[in-house]
């Protein structure tokens, strides 16, 4: 089949002097359509008659499909400019490193065997898990204000932090450009509804600047919206940590800057330019809808009402102005980057930022350095770039000053879970990913509503892949546990820690008698009560309790490096069992996502808006993640096999040695946990999205009247292949699944030190 040529044109965007090229990709398909990804690269000149030989130079490169291959580049080097060169091959070869190989690769992590302990942080959005690190690494909320903390989803990067006397380093990482584009196209997308639902402008700008999911906020990178154009409208100079602080203004004018009055009058009019062409083309759309229907569609109701959306939603995207104006905002984003003048800001070919290199011996400098990366602060919206980066790592003298005692730590803090009714809700992946990596899981949550359903998840996930050992959990908000019957430390840690053990019994049926009997064993001496943590650092270390609770906290830290000796029993396992746990981890998979889809019903699963279905899909389609918001199948699937085949592993047929004791045993399966937990991670990202992903993309596809029931369909076929529901009845395809995680299980039993009936056959 032949390639379908494509023509490449030039374009300037609107007060700009300098020349792009658009063009559509032949050898980049774009998920939305069949036909090639729209790419924009500036040409780096404002002369037209040199533009206009760039032009013709990328022509005859897309004409020839001899050059449609990485391995013609240097050839293609040699007859065109590299400008061109670059634009056509940079999107084919060269992926960027993953984000974590970045930092390791200019900031490694120290090992066990340099004495450090890693710490993961994880806990719901607002339980104080930032607040808590402010005191562990010793940096105040009101002077230096790192990292930002806020009541909404404020970190939402990676942040680890290396405790060392070496100089203040930094490696910081970002979104590519694809993931930073698709979230762009969402926002503008979002944007173009709230014209067709005729909303005001503040209303339209808002649902532009702010992502639905809340992680990505192009109002921290553009600016924010001026209500009436009043430019100096004080409101705007609140704080969104905290409004007593707007007068500490000086960190941060040192570093991005605050903008001056021009150039927020600057960015006012750039979101009104951009809010005139989305009302323009949700104008325009409307239109050509009225005219292929024959009817005036905002007259629509109810299921043609939600038909019509979404033929608008098909039809706004697909046109050029969308396209053009979603690649005027990147360039905008892009420029941002001009303004960093310190550090070593290393570049794609593409131009798109990579990574960020700085250094400096003097701490202040250093954090207000880093706070333009990680910042919430409000008066310097329109100078951060705290939505684009993907993790920070940072190496230096951070240690807290509640105690003299230096430790060797490595604390890692990312993105809060989010508050969900639902305790089945799955952990991210990016999140249990790290389980095997670090020493201590630091579950923070909020005592005065402890054990709520997203930390039960949180503990539900731990324990079936065999880490219970490392689970710390700090309560925050301590000081707020009141009440007349709790006059004493003692009794509201009674108070806390029964809650605790009442939510530890709500998931015994889940987890299993052996596995909650193993997280209750010790479970006082791995909680931490603490109160008071959005106070100074002075304040907390005044305070004698909270003291000796933190450190107590910090020498668990530090002693979980201890290695624990490897048990020298084996449990017998007889492979049959495992359909049936692999056939109840399948059904509960589906049941939720058919509900999710809406093509079935589950109590407390309700069907998720089409937008939001799209959205996974398409990040499906453009590998750029594997869930979106709270919508986590890969996390889902790998939560239910993980739990039915934990439940499994508890229940050996028989012992090959001896058992001393009930640790003993646990240690030994908890081996096989582990083993297993970590393949399935692979497996479930192989069988629903690498797999399948010209699937997931002909999905995304369908558009226009019907396409969300067609899209649920698809998807559901795609769940159906990868993960089929266990049936008396077995077909070839459920039978290739249930092998596969026979033999992932039977792999980890006997790496893990176990043994099966069939092995043991086999040798006698």
């Amino acid at each position: 089949m032949p390639i379908k040529h494509y023509t490449a044109s030039k374009t300037r965007s609107q007060g700009r002097s300098a020349w792009a090229i658009t063009f559509r990709h032949p050898l980049r398909p774009d998920p939305r359509t069949r036909q090639g990804l729209k790419v924009r690269r500036g040409l780096g000149t404002s002369d037209e008659v040199e533009a206009d030989k760039l032009v013709a130079q990328m022509n005859k490169l897309l004409a020839d499909e001899s050059f449609h291959s990485i391995s013609m580049r240097s050839e293609a080097a040699r007859r065109f400019s590299s400008v061109i060169v670059d634009a056509f091959y940079d999107g084919i070869e060269n992926p960027p490193l993953e984000p974590w190989k970045l930092r390791e690769q200019y900031l490694p992590l120290p090992t066990i065997e340099d004495g450090y302990s890693k710490v993961l942080l994880v806990g719901t959005t607002g339980a104080g898990k930032t607040s808590l690190l402010r005191h562990l690494i010793g940096t105040d909320p009101q002077k230096d204000r790192f990292p930002s903390t806020s009541t909404a989803r404020t970190t939402v990067s990676d942040i680890e932090i290396i405790t060392s006397d070496e100089s203040y380093k930094a490696v910081v990482t970002f979104f590519s450009e694809w993931a930073v584009r698709s979230s762009v196209r969402e926002c503008v997308a979002d944007a173009c509804l709230a014209a067709w639902d005729k909303l005001s402008d503040e209303k339209l700008v808002t649902r532009l600047l702010n992502h639905q999911d809340q992680k990505f906020r192009l109002s921290y990178i553009l600016g924010s919206w001026q209500i009436n154009n009043n430019i100096d409208d004080e409101d705007d100079w609140e704080d969104e940590e905290d409004s007593s602080l707007k007068n500490d203004l000086e960190l941060d004018v040192s570093t991005t800057g605050i903008p001056t009055p021009d150039e927020r009058l600057k960015m006012q009019k750039i979101l009104e330019g951009y809010v005139q062409r989305i009302q323009q083309m949700a104008e325009n759309t409307i239109q050509n809808l009225n005219k292929e229907l024959d009817e005036d569609v905002s007259l629509y109701r109810g299921k043609d009402r939600e038909a019509a959306e979404e033929l608008f939603d098909a039809e706004v995207q697909a046109s050029d102005s969308f396209d053009e104006l979603v690649n005027d905002i990147i360039e905008e984003i892009q420029q941002r980057f001009e303004r960093l003048t310190v550090g070593n800001l290393l570049k794609r070919r593409t131009g798109w930022p990579e990574v960020w290199i700085y250094e400096n011996d003097d701490r202040e400098k250093f954090i207000s350095q880093i706070k333009q990366f990680s910042s919430n602060y409000a008066p310097a919206f329109g100078r951060l770039l705290t939505p684009l980066v993907q993790g920070i790592r940072i190496q230096g003298a951070f240690d807290p000053i509640f105690t003299d005692e230096k430790r060797s730590l490595v604390l890692m803090d990312g993105q809060g879970l989010g508050h969900t009714p639902d305790s089945s809700a799955s952990v991210t992946t990016h999140i249990t990913s790290r389980f095997e990596s670090v020493d201590v899981i630091l579950l923070v949550d909020n005592s005065q509503q402890p054990m709520q359903a997203a930390p039960l998840s949180v503990i539900r996930a731990i324990a079936t892949s065999g880490y219970q050992h490392k689970l710390a959990i700090a309560f925050t908000h301590f000081d707020n546990v009141k009440g007349d019957n709790l006059p004493r430390f003692e009794d509201k840690k009674a108070h806390v820690m029964a809650s605790l053990t009442n939510g530890l019994t709500s998931l015994r049926d889940i987890l299993g008698q052996p596995i909650v009997r193993a997280i209750e064993r010790n479970l006082e001496k791995r909680c931490f009560m603490l109160g008071g943590l959005d106070k100074s650092l002075e304040d907390v270390k005044k305070r004698k309790v909270n003291r000796i609770e933190l450190e107590r906290l910090l020498q668990f830290c530090q002693d979980a490096i201890e290695q624990i000796p490897l048990p020298e029993v084996e449990p017998i396992y007889d492979p049959a069992g495992l359909m049936f746990a692999v056939q109840q981890a399948t059904r509960d998979f589906h049941k939720r996502w058919d509900a999710i889809l809406g093509l079935g019903e589950l109590d407390g699963v309700y069907k998720e808006h089409w937008t939001r279905i799209r959205a996974l899909n398409r990040r499906m389609s453009e590998q750029t993640d594997v869930e979106y918001d709270t919508l986590k199948p890969v996390a889902d699937l790998l939560a239910r096999l993980n739990e039915a085949i934990s439940k499994f592993l508890d229940n050996p047929i028989d012992w090959a040695t001896m058992v001393n004791s009930e640790e003993e045993a646990e240690q030994a399966i908890n081996n096989i946990r582990q083993k297993v937990f970590a393949e399935l991670h692979s497996f479930t990202a192989k069988r629903l999205a690498e797999d399948p992903l010209i699937s997931w993309v002909k999905a995304y596809q369908h558009s226009g009247k019907g396409s969300t029931l067609v899209r649920a369909r698809d998807i559901k076929v795609i769940y159906d292949t990868a993960a089929p529901e266990l049936t008396p009845i077995m077909d070839i395809r459920k039978q290739e699944f249930l092998q596969k995680v026979r033999e992932l299980v039977h792999d980890a039993i006997e790496q893990g030190g176990g043994q099966l009936i069939t092995s043991i056959f086999a040798k006698a």
